[in-house]
Formats: C-alpha cells, sequence, structure tokens
C-alpha cells in the first residue's frame, strides 16, 4: 500500500511540473488582441491615407487586403496583401511581457526575403483600441545592415474600432497609414506565400 501511494504521488508531481506556465497579461493587450481576434476568418477591403514618402508608391493603384486568417489564444496571422503580392504576414503575439508584431515577408516560393520578422514590442500598457510596437534591436540591426539606419527609429501603431481597423508606420519624416473598413467584409485572399492553404 505504501509503495503504491508513493508511486501515485511520484504522478501526480511529475504532472504538476509538466504543466506549462502561465500566459500572463493585462487587460489593455487582452482587449487589443481580442478585438482584433474577433474578425477571425475575416477580410477587408483598405486604402493609404496618408504617405509622406517622395516619390511613386509602390501601393499606388493596387488593391490593399487585410485578412485575419489565424487566430488561437496566443497569436494572430494576418496577412496584408497588396495587388497580387501576397508577401506580407504581420504576426501579433502574447509575449507574457507585452504584446510582439512581426513582419513575416516570403518570396512567392515561400522563402524567407532578406527583410524578414522585423518589428517591435510594446512597451507600456496602451490600450484595448491601440498599441504602438517601437522598433525592437533585432530589427535596429537589419535596418543598419541593409543600408537604411533611418529604420531604427520606426514606430508601428494599430488601431481597431467597430468600424476601421488602422495600420500606420511612423519615424522622424515619415509617415504611412492603411485605413480598412471593418463594415464590409469580402471574399478573404488565397494564402499569402509560404503558408498552408489550412
Amino acid at each position: 500500500m505504501k509503495l503504491l501511494t508513493a508511486a501515485a504521488l511520484m504522478l501526480a508531481s511529475t504532472a504538476a511540473l509538466a504543466r506549462p506556465a502561465p500566459l500572463v497579461s493585462i487587460p489593455s493587450h487582452d482587449g487589443f488582441f481580442d478585438n482584433i481576434a474577433a474578425h477571425c476568418g475575416k477580410a477587408f477591403e483598405g486604402k493609404v491615407t496618408v504617405d509622406s514618402a517622395t516619390g511613386p508608391s509602390s501601393f499606388a493603384d493596387k488593391k490593399l487586403v487585410m485578412h485575419v486568417r489565424k487566430c488561437n489564444e496566443r497569436e494572430l496571422q494576418v496577412p496584408f496583401h497588396v495587388g497580387d503580392d501576397a508577401s506580407r504576414t504581420w504576426i501579433i503575439t502574447k509575449t507574457g511581457s507585452g504584446l510582439s508584431l512581426k513582419h513575416d515577408h516570403r518570396h512567392k516560393d515561400g522563402s524567407d526575403d532578406v527583410s524578414t520578422m522585423y518589428g517591435g514590442h510594446t512597451l507600456d500598457a496602451g490600450f484595448a483600441n491601440m498599441q504602438s510596437f517601437p522598433a525592437d534591436q533585432y530589427s535596429k540591426e537589419l535596418f543598419v545592415s541593409q543600408g537604411i539606419p533611418q529604420s531604427v527609429g520606426n514606430t508601428w501603431q494599430m488601431y481597431i474600432y467597430p468600424e476601421q481597423f488602422t495600420y500606420r508606420l511612423i519615424r522622424q519624416g515619415r509617415e504611412f497609414r492603411v485605413d480598412f473598413d471593418l463594415t464590409k467584409p469580402i471574399t478573404p485572399p488565397a494564402s499569402p506565400w509560404g503558408y498552408s492553404v489550412n
């Protein structure tokens, strides 16, 4: 009987040790994450509303579509299609110390672009309708190595309200903004490059 009790205790303690650590988060981060996740499976068309860059824009006259494609309790995958270019996916992740935004860029064959997985991490609570992601160290080093040091000051912002989602990039001397109409879902596009059909 003692042997049986000892074995049961050992199994119980092993099960307790095997339990994953809880994913902690604060209400404003949860609210923001959940506000986007509420649109999971839907796609929306957008338009550039601010672009301070000089010269022709690669976004000009192209259909812009965001697709809240995959959602789980830790991660949201949101492809951003620019015309026929399906190279971009925004990845929003709960990290346990805030929210991370990464830009996954792929080539048509699914291979990684040289400029991929750049982004940032929240530094404060933000709001359920708005979060800011200043460039992280990986991104700063990537930008310097690519000869675009002006981008080390990048901050990406996302806003979500019942009728509109906004993606915005700001840095000194530069602003870019796309607004998406959440009141008119459209047919979701094909999978982004490098991602499975499911």
